[in-house]
């Protein structure tokens, strides 16, 4: 299960924060800083199905490419320390600002770099946004979407955004078929560092990539 929702971590989140042009969407919600969480994530269709249905031949070949596009697309929109302080949970009170430094940097990338190849996996028209439902909220929005995976079956997608300091909306979380990618990596985060410690817990994501937060019946054995 947990591979199977980072793939779709990386197929949908990895390009879901592009830049949109529009300041208001259905929600009557205003962006005080170039898009609104629907309108973001309504951005997602076309540049998956420009950048990356349209050249999986290239992407395939050239995984450097495909990194650069996913940070590309990313980072500038994805709340990556805000993400790995709820990530760490309890354990960033106690942690340094450079170990939580290090390990939002390590955590990120051990995950972009292990799955990339699975937003190679995008059918063309595979994200539909649905129609914003719930009470509005000026610093919290859940974007809710339907991505159909290259066997036909569908599911769900929501999209956790908060408003930044900077007062940008922010992706912090998503949320698979009911299950929350923070409490997801939370519980095994927790796990990993009482057994190993923070220290060493960043080096292993650096050193073996998102393995280091799998079963360890699922984790190959080095050589």
């Amino acid at each position: 299960m947990l591979r199977q929702l980072i793939v779709v971590i990386v197929l949908t989140l990895g390009s879901v924060m592009v830049s949109s042009v529009l300041a208001r969407d259905k929600t009557g919600l205003k962006a005080s800083v170039g898009q609104t969480p629907v309108e973001s994530v309504r951005t997602i269709t076309h540049k998956l199905d420009t950048s990356v249905a349209g050249n999986k031949s290239l992407l395939t070949k050239d995984k450097a490419t495909l990194i650069a596009l996913i940070d590309e697309i990313l980072l500038p929109h994805f709340d990556v320390d805000y993400a790995s302080i709820l990530v760490l949970g309890r354990h960033a009170r106690t942690a340094k600002p450079a170990q939580r430094a290090r390990f939002a940097k390590a955590f990120y990338r051990s995950i972009t770099h292990r799955y990339a190849e699975g937003l190679l996996k995008y059918v063309k028209g595979a994200v539909r946004v649905l129609p914003f439902r719930g009470h509005l909220n000026k610093r919290r929005v859940v974007v809710r979407t339907q991505v159909t995976m290259g066997s036909g079956k569908s599911i769900s997608v929501d999209y956790a955004f908060h408003k930044s300091r900077s007062g940008r909306w922010k992706a912090y979380d998503v949320i698979i078929e009911g299950i929350s990618y923070v409490t997801n990596y939370r519980n095994q985060v927790d796990a990993e560092i009482h057994k190993v410690g923070l220290d060493q817990l960043i080096k292993n994501l650096k050193k073996r990539g998102a393995a280091a937060l799998e079963p360890p019946s699922k984790v190959k054995p080095e050589h």
